[in-house]
């Protein structure tokens, strides 16, 4: 096992992602992660944004923690190849991810707006955008996010920790609400390429922007 990995528990697939609370910020470290990590349980997903044609080689896990001025995301990603773009902003933001490897996850605050959500990308080699996606377009974030990414060729592994600002999602916070989230990745150098989520779209198209197919998010 990677020194970089975590053991996820053995649960049944569900449709929720339970975020766990942390009473300080957590250090954002993917190839040292904080003990804090420990507290999540991992979601785990390798089928095709239809749900089928699942790849362990491709398997991903994520987990959730929560404080009120943040939330974290921790994915570690098995790949077969890595298709990265070699150039982005100073900040190392890069539009267009989504046409590289990327691990992606959006996110709903307000489900009664289901047309409103926002969107964030992480690539093996440490690029990011984050998207605010309304009805008719999208818009940059700049919600502040931070990450940390490492990179084990050895194993296949990559493994992306992010940091969201609260401020840059709700304008109020409440633990006690329930979120819609899902969670995907993108791989591969021409078509087919690998398209995959944690709750499948059945689009039947690769098509990753369907909120009613979200899962919940849920904090604890």
């Amino acid at each position: 096992m990677s020194p970089n990995r975590i053991p996820s528990q053995n649960l049944p697939i569900s449709a929720e992602i339970v975020a766990a609370h942390v009473a300080t910020e957590v250090r954002l470290d993917a190839a040292h992660p904080a003990d804090d990590w420990r507290h999540a349980t991992a979601i785990a997903f390798c089928s095709d944004w239809q749900g089928k044609n699942p790849d362990p080689g491709r398997e991903t896990k994520v987990r959730a923690l929560w404080s009120p001025q943040t939330l974290y995301l921790r994915f570690e990603c098995r790949y077969r190849e890595l298709y990265v773009f070699a150039d982005s902003d100073p900040d190392g933001r890069r539009d267009h991810l989504w046409d590289r490897d990327v691990a992606e996850t959006f996110l709903q605050p307000d489900p009664s707006r289901e047309r409103y959500y926002r969107e964030f990308e992480v690539s093996p080699n440490g690029m990011w955008v984050d998207l605010d996606i309304f009805p008719g377009g999208r818009a940059d974030l700049r919600s502040g996010m931070q990450r940390s990414v490492v990179l084990d060729e050895k194993s296949h592994i990559w493994t992306a920790e992010l940091a969201i600002p609260m401020k840059s999602l709700t304008l109020q916070f409440d633990p006690a609400a329930v979120w819609r989230a899902n969670f995907y990745r993108v791989e591969g150098k021409k078509e087919p390429r690998a398209y995959l989520a944690w709750q499948p779209t059945g689009t039947p198209q690769p098509n990753f922007h369907v909120p009613s197919a979200f899962g919940k998010l849920r904090f604890c």
